[in-house]
């Protein structure tokens, strides 16, 4: 028997929307406010969210459980395994004293770590974001700026605040790809309508992160950089996103920002050094040679082909073994190549009993009558980005001059170091699970729909909203992109915009959603300081979401012809 969502289960949908918010406040509240541990935040927010979804929603008590299961299954594959496979190759480089020389190779390029945070956290973070995504960036940006010499703390907030405006076009434009599915929207247009929103935050978003951490003043005395690296990336996801797709807008425009601002400081630089207090490196009077410097940063070269590889179409059908579409493979071929391995080995496909096939959304959540919800579990163990990353760390084992013995142990002491991470992440994952199966998160995206005249700025709120709970801009398309059409046409508003803006205001939510804080937080060695994160971040991430809100209310009135039509 089919289980239907109810939206209103109090019959007053004020008391039901704040009913539902209970969750997200215990976890929040309890992470940020109270000072709890990051797995206990987690724990007691999932039992409030099941609670509600049996005790007041009504939904049957082992779909919830299975759902909590599902969830937990997902946050520790595919999210968990690459926090683990890109820990294990910072450690290697780590071991073999590579990181050291990377530490003076970025020295030399600028000592000044507001130049640091640029290259790393922005331009190479957006690089990750486009060819892996799914926590990779900031793990691995993350990671990389506290071994350049920044603060653990800061390290992590920076990171979070770097990975925003490349998120919409994340994992080979993925994000994209589900809103056009969910709503039945022309993807290229999709493309074209967050070309021409974000590229302004691409703008502000390097310029914010400095601000945050040099001041105004620091800004100011650095701005042709911030323009250079912010301004080359935002013309290029422009160009990108308006005339060629979504699939590699972040891939080709961090590249782009990444050699762009390299080159630049290689004339220009900041009349003063501004570094971390004691924790600034000083330059080495015995600059590392060429091939040093090579040697040290090829196991991140390695990363970034392989997860670049990994994200393209045809390898990822071909691991999971899928046939490859004619139009990918071949331009002229007839028929689709066939795949080379075995589907139920390389990517089964697992639906989840007691949950598969019994939820159902209703309008106005679903624009069809009725929309049975599927809960598949996807072990695509050899096409997952954390794979493709484990490729890259056993390639610069032997690179990097290290025993098999000795990696192995490095392998087994990340796995304990980051065991207590991957709890947190499992717990949060449940969480957003039990609430997205439950309809509970929909019931908050109605009370937004409520605001008439004002919904194009809530619009991007919800998106920012979905992303907050679900940790992932193509989960929050995926929940409330067809919730954004149905009310877009109700009101008499563009539904390519509104829609849109689900993905462009979404983005500004990726750093306060619990997944990626504990990312940060794990990558930097800070475990226990999660709500300090949290406390640090959340303003910065509403105040983006509310001037993504107001662009995207002008485009619905006096800037109505950036629209694509």
């Amino acid at each position: 028997m089919v289980w239907l969502h109810v939206y209103d289960p109090l019959s007053w949908p004020l008391l039901s929307t704040l009913v539902a918010t209970l969750p997200l406040v215990a976890l929040l509240g309890l992470l940020a406010g109270a000072g709890w541990s990051a797995h206990a935040a987690a724990g007691a927010g999932l039992a409030t969210a099941l609670a509600i979804a049996v005790g007041i929603v009504g939904m049957p008590a082992d779909a919830a459980l299975a759902a909590a299961l599902n969830g937990a299954a997902f946050g520790l594959f595919p999210i968990g395994w690459i926090i683990v496979t890109a820990m294990f190759l910072y450690q290697l480089t780590v071991e073999a004293g590579a990181l050291d020389i990377m530490k003076r190779s970025v020295t030399r390029l600028s000592a000044d770590h507001r130049m640091q945070a640029l290259l790393i956290a922005f331009s190479f973070g957006a690089f990750l974001e486009g060819a892996a995504g799914f926590g990779a960036p900031v793990a691995i940006s993350a990671a990389l700026l506290t071994g350049a010499g920044f603060p653990a703390l800061e390290a992590a907030c920076l990171a979070l605040i770097a990975n925003t405006a490349p998120v919409a076009f994340g994992a080979l434009g993925t994000p994209i790809i589900t809103l056009a599915k969910v709503t039945g929207l022309d993807e290229f247009a999709i493309s074209q309508m967050a070309g021409r929103q974000l590229p302004f935050f691409s703008l502000i978003v390097p310029a914010w992160m400095v601000a945050t951490m040099a001041g105004w003043r620091g800004l100011l005395a650095v701005w042709p950089a911030v323009l250079v690296c912010g301004g080359s990336f935002a013309t290029v996801q422009f160009a990108m996103a308006n005339y060629v797709g979504a699939a590699l807008v972040d891939v080709v425009a961090g590249i782009i920002s990444l050699v762009m601002l390299a080159g630049f400081l290689r004339w220009w630089q900041p009349r003063e050094c501004w570094q971390h207090g004691t924790n600034a490196m000083k330059r080495d009077a015995n600059d590392d040679s060429a091939r040093a410097i090579a040697w040290a940063w090829a196991p991140w070269a390695f990363l970034s082909v392989a997860v670049f590889c990994w994200g393209l179409p045809t390898v990822k059908a071909t691991l999971e073994g899928r046939a490859v579409p004619p139009t990918v493979a071949q331009a002229h071929a007839a028929t689709p190549i066939m795949p080379l391995l075995p589907k139920s080995l390389v990517a089964p496909e697992l639906p989840v009993p007691r949950l598969d096939g019994r939820i159902a959304k209703v309008p106005p959540a679903t624009r069809e009558p009725l929309e049975i919800e599927r809960a598949v579990y996807r072990l695509n163990w050899l096409s997952a980005a954390g794979t493709g990353i484990l490729v890259a760390a056993l390639v610069a084992v032997p690179w990097l001059g290290i025993p098999w013995r000795r990696a192995t142990g490095i392998w087994w002491e990340n796995l304990r170091r980051l065991s207590l991470s991957l709890l947190t992440i499992a717990l949060m994952l449940a969480l957003a699970f039990v609430t997205r199966y439950s309809g509970t998160d929909v019931t908050l995206g109605l009370a937004l729909t409520r605001s008439g005249w004002l919904y194009p700025v809530f619009s991007a709120l919800l998106g920012w909203l979905g992303v907050a709970l679900t940790g992932s801009d193509t989960s929050s398309n995926a929940m409330f992109g067809s919730l954004q059409r149905v009310t877009a046409e109700q009101l008499g508003l563009n539904p390519l915009l509104i829609c849109t803006a689900n993905s462009t205001g979404g983005v500004m939510g990726k750093m306060i959603d619990a997944q990626s804080i504990v990312v940060s937080a794990t990558a930097t060695g800070v475990h226990r300081q999660e709500g300090a994160i949290l406390r640090r971040v959340f303003p910065h991430s509403l105040a983006l979401a509310i001037l993504m809100g107001l662009l995207v209310w002008l485009q619905s009135g006096p800037l109505a012809w950036m629209v694509p039509r």
